[in-house]
């Protein structure tokens, strides 16, 4: 299988996600249950089929994050050796040469993209479309609305 790539930061959040499941959720969940169970009748017990159904929601979460980490590769940003070029877990502004607004994304795995934080998957279109360029080339990015060209204005080793 495929490593995926994550930032330091990505699988730190993970972790501490997976570690409340365990040590908080769990727990909780499980008191949850025995305490709707107390209350007799489980056919009709609302309380106890929904504590199951979030008994289930977090197994299914710590199982899916477990799977993760052990397809992930963590990626410290710090210490590659700054070329220039755009790769995984730079900061990159991009200048839509058709309408000059300049917008800043930093490319980072799957798990980690919020496009509301200017946060994009390395998978996604437009880090597809840079990476590997250098500060002044001229990027066609093919996205689900058309294509659009971007020039990169800066490069940030962050």
């Amino acid at each position: 299988m495929n490593k995926v790539p994550m930032t330091v930061a990505g699988e730190a959040a993970l972790r501490s996600e997976l570690e409340h499941l365990k040590k908080v959720e769990r727990p909780r969940i499980s008191d949850a249950i025995a305490d709707a169970r107390e209350h007799g009748d489980l056919k009709e017990n609302a309380e106890y089929h929904a504590a199951r159904e979030q008994q289930s929601f977090a197994e299914g979460r710590i199982m899916e994050i477990e799977g993760k980490l052990s397809n992930c590769q963590v990626i410290d940003v710090t210490q590659i050796t700054r070329t220039g070029k755009v790769i995984f877990g730079t900061t990159v502004d991009l200048i839509n040469v058709e309408s000059d607004e300049t917008v800043t994304y930093t490319i980072v795995g799957e798990d980690e993209a919020d496009v509301k934080n200017n946060r994009i998957s390395v998978g996604s279109p437009i880090a597809r479309a840079v990476i590997g360029k250098e500060e002044g080339d001229v990027v066609l990015v093919k996205a689900p609305g058309g294509d659009i060209e971007y020039e990169i204005d800066q490069v940030q080793h962050i």
